[in-house]
């Protein structure tokens, strides 16, 4: 679908999701660092949309002052944790032609939102994703986590024959028919939301666009990497599953796309 065909991107109406869970003493400046780059470099009409799951550290306070100051500043909170719950809620919650994500980190560079957005609004796609993997991507982080990261990609392919060539940048951005048909069809609550969102799109027919990235580690990183890991594989092999389902052959011929092998 390409969102252009009746409106100028100007029109457009974008979405940028923060999740967030006990980031207070980080929100208000990554925050005003997202507003300052969209107000010179993004020319269709944003949001930035801050998600509060549980937090407990003053975090809603924060995020509160900030939707109160702001008029571009958005703020809900969910009482339950999960950043698969969050995006859910606020993608679904959205009015906005394309929604996407950032971790509040902002370990991903801000130059990759208009490329994403142009990729979605006038390239035809309905996902974009930034990618660690890709040749042309200069990124910053611990062995120990690249090899986790690249590990996983690999597991990923093998096991479900998937294109995309990272499930897990903290990245993302969708059309508003992937959010209303692709979302709810994903089960997980939290990490694992990404890889089965992308994974459940492209095996119904839908493009998905990686874009090469700067991507520099954030080192108070609070992801638990093993239990995240475990999580991750009995995601994938649930899916393997669900693939191979005659319920999932019937899910993607009622959406109107023609399943992948």
């Amino acid at each position: 679908m390409n969102l252009s065909a009746n409106r100028n991107t100007s029109e457009l109406r974008v979405d940028v999701v923060i999740p967030v869970l006990n980031e207070a003493h980080v929100l208000a400046k990554s925050v005003a660092t997202v507003r300052e780059f969209l107000s010179k470099n993004l020319a269709a009409r944003w949001r930035v949309v801050v998600v509060d799951n549980g937090s407990t550290d003053g975090t809603d306070r924060v995020a509160r002052e900030l939707e109160s100051s702001h008029s571009d500043v958005h703020f809900t909170r969910l009482d339950l944790r999960g950043r698969g719950r969050a995006l859910r809620h606020a993608w679904m919650e959205s009015p906005a032609d394309i929604v996407g994500y950032m971790d509040v980190d902002l370990s991903t560079e801000l130059a990759a939102v208009p490329r994403a957005v142009r990729a979605l609004a006038e390239e035809g796609y309905d996902i974009a994703i930034g990618s660690r993997l890709m040749r042309e991507s200069q990124t910053r982080r611990k062995i120990k986590r690249e090899f986790i990261s690249q590990a996983y990609n690999v597991f990923v392919k093998a096991a479900l024959w998937t294109r995309f060539s990272d499930a897990q940048c903290g990245f993302k951005f969708v059309t508003r028919e992937v959010v209303e048909r692709i979302v709810p069809q994903v089960q997980d609550q939290s990490w694992f939301f990404d890889t089965e969102m992308l994974v459940l799109a492209e095996k119904q027919g839908y493009h998905i666009k990686d874009l090469p990235v700067v991507w520099l580690e954030d080192d108070d990183s609070r992801v638990k990497i093993l239990s995240t890991a475990w999580e991750d594989i009995r995601g994938v092999l649930r899916l393997r599953r669900l693939l191979w389902s005659r319920r999932f052959t019937q899910a993607a011929l009622a959406n109107g796309k023609k399943a992948a092998p």
